[in-house]
């Protein structure tokens, strides 16, 4: 029976995302298991270059990996293919991510981490568990979601607590306590590891939808 991890908005952070893997894999023991990224792997953080080399690497050469797009990542292709201010997406933590990559302008990021952010899905859906960025919008079916809500959400998602059928787990809305938000309709993973908080990861079983248990990146 495979495990699969969860693990919320990175920011950057490479080093919390390294010691997040390496208590990941020890948890593991050697069984079966996936993990599914829930964006936000770029910007406000030190090295938004070194996290996209390792995810990328993860997918080429290790065990299932599922990477999904943030809002951080879409608004960065955005500035790149010029359809929002560029200045908006530097303001927001685009800086950070130049800087990480030892250029000053847009252009001369690298054609092959852009291409393969253009590659990334919204949603995974592995039918007892409904991965996303931001949330979905809860007037909306799951199969007819809008991608700014996926991307985007907070209210009315946050506060809405009726039953999806599935467990919607998602990051975007950092938690002020640094413990994953776990709502029973929904669990949030954003626990703020570019603010100072730990990066969280949710384990999760097969046969059964809520979390097991929940990894961070500080557990000693």
């Amino acid at each position: 029976m495979a495990l699969t991890y969860a693990i919320g908005d990175i920011h950057g952070a490479l080093h919390k995302l390294r010691a997040l893997l390496a208590r990941c894999e020890a948890h593991a023991g050697g069984r079966a298991r996936r993990y599914v990224f829930l964006g936000d792997y770029v910007d406000r953080g030190p090295d938004s270059a070194g996290v996209l080399r390792l995810l990328r690497e993860m997918q080429a050469n290790g065990p299932d990996v599922v990477a999904l797009l943030g809002n951080h990542e879409d608004v960065m292709l955005a500035a790149v293919d010029g359809t929002t201010d560029p200045e908006g997406w530097l303001s927001q933590g685009g800086a950070a991510t130049l800087h990480s990559y030892g250029v000053a302008d847009l252009a001369a990021l690298p054609r092959g981490d852009l291409d393969w952010l253009r590659t990334l899905p919204l949603v995974k859906d592995d039918g007892r568990r409904f991965f996303v960025h931001a949330g979905v919008d809860p007037r909306r079916p799951l199969d007819a979601q809008r991608a700014d809500d996926l991307l985007w959400i907070r209210a009315p998602f946050l506060d809405d607590p009726r039953d999806y059928g599935r467990l919607i787990v998602h990051g975007h809305t950092p938690v002020d306590s640094g413990t994953p938000d776990w709502r029973g309709n929904r669990l949030n993973l954003d626990t703020g590891a570019v603010f100072g908080g730990p990066l969280s990861a949710a384990v999760f079983e097969d046969d059964s939808t809520p979390p097991l248990e929940f990894l961070r990146s500080d557990e000693a």
